[in-house]
């Protein structure tokens, strides 16, 4: 199992994000250089984390990417569902009763075990967590309070 490029590029977007300042906005194409994303797939991806509320777009003159500042401490959960939708590793998982075979099933009880384990990890992990982790590598944005 692999999650696709596009929520890869939503967790390194919003880790970038958390990393500015806050209020700071960027451009995309910024943006882009800085999290090493095509641009035109950038844009799939922002407007996905737009319409969702997790990133503000604006554009003109004083226009740009920025990150809300009740979504700097955003788990990476939240932001890879924006993307792809609830996670389930099956489709007996998608809801309470949706797999005949689900109180029989030797397997079932694994798939959820390991479902509620990946989901607790990604709740747990926070985009603003992980900034003040990249915070002093070389390519990182630099914040001011956590130097």
């Amino acid at each position: 199992m692999e999650l696709t490029r596009a929520a890869d590029y939503a967790v390194r977007v919003m880790i970038h994000l958390a990393g500015l300042p806050p209020g700071a906005r960027i451009s995309q194409a910024e943006l882009a250089k800085a999290v090493d994303c095509p641009g035109p797939f950038l844009a799939k991806v922002l407007q996905r984390l737009a319409r969702v509320g997790l990133v503000v777009t604006r554009r003109g003159n004083s226009g740009g990417i920025e990150l809300p500042e009740v979504h700097r401490y955003a788990s990476m959960l939240k932001v890879i569902e924006a993307i792809e939708g609830p996670i389930r590793l099956n489709v007996c998982l998608e809801s309470e009763h949706s797999c005949p075979r689900q109180s029989w099933c030797p397997a079932h009880a694994v798939w959820a075990a390991c479902q509620t384990a990946l989901t607790n990890i990604l709740s747990s992990a926070t985009v603003g967590d992980l900034a003040q982790l990249g915070a002093g590598q070389p390519g990182f944005p630099k914040d001011p309070r956590w130097n």
